[in-house]
């Protein structure tokens, strides 16, 4: 059976409200609603979301197609970046390539990519290792961390190039039995399971 780690769609950007709290524009939820008619969704056992605002709107989406709940995990949450709260797309852009290039050292007080991605190791782990592994189940939650996990379970080091394409809403999918990546970052209304 499979396993996929999907990251939330689009979202509605307001500077005036905590990164955590934002949720789905209409483009996050339309791409949300097009994945969930595809047949895989139907097939999932288990939905684990992080606790975000965004991923856990996503995962509802993808739950009512398949009829069943969500559950959620904080420790699925993005890499913490609270220490400088929003910023604009460019300087975001910029503090993402330096996050990625330096995994050992805080970007000025956030969360340092080395251990963002112990954390979502040993959760989608912690969640694996008790699940059985005939029930396809589905991680939603953000690109960061996803990417920090999609290294760490193909084996490579950790560096933007293996980070999903822009705009959010893609998945890479993996083998239950064996935890291998069986598909690279796809748009999550495209894939076909």
């Amino acid at each position: 059976m499979f396993g996929v780690y999907l990251t939330h769609p689009q979202v509605t950007i307001d500077p005036a409200i905590a990164v955590p709290k934002w949720g789905l524009s209409e483009l996050g939820r339309d791409r949300a609603r097009a994945a969930a008619s595809n047949p895989w969704v139907r097939s999932l056992g288990r939905i684990i979301s992080s606790h975000e605002t965004k991923a856990v709107e996503t995962a509802a989406i993808l739950a009512r197609a398949a009829g069943i709940p969500v559950e959620t995990d904080e420790e699925m949450g993005e890499n913490d970046r609270a220490a400088t709260g929003f910023l604009p797309p460019q300087a975001f852009e910029e503090a993402a390539d330096w996050f990625f290039a330096h995994p050992n050292e805080s970007f000025k007080g956030w969360e340092r990519a080395a251990d963002a991605q112990l954390r979502i190791w040993n959760a989608v782990s912690y969640i694996l290792d008790r699940h059985d592994p005939a029930i396809p189940i589905a991680f939603v939650g953000h690109g960061g961390v996803g990417t920090l996990l999609k290294c760490r379970m193909t084996g490579a080091a950790i560096a933007r190039d293996a980070d999903q394409p822009a705009g959010g809403g893609n998945l890479f999918a993996f083998r239950l039995a064996d935890r291998a990546v069986t598909c690279d970052w796809t748009p999550m209304e495209f894939w076909q399971g």
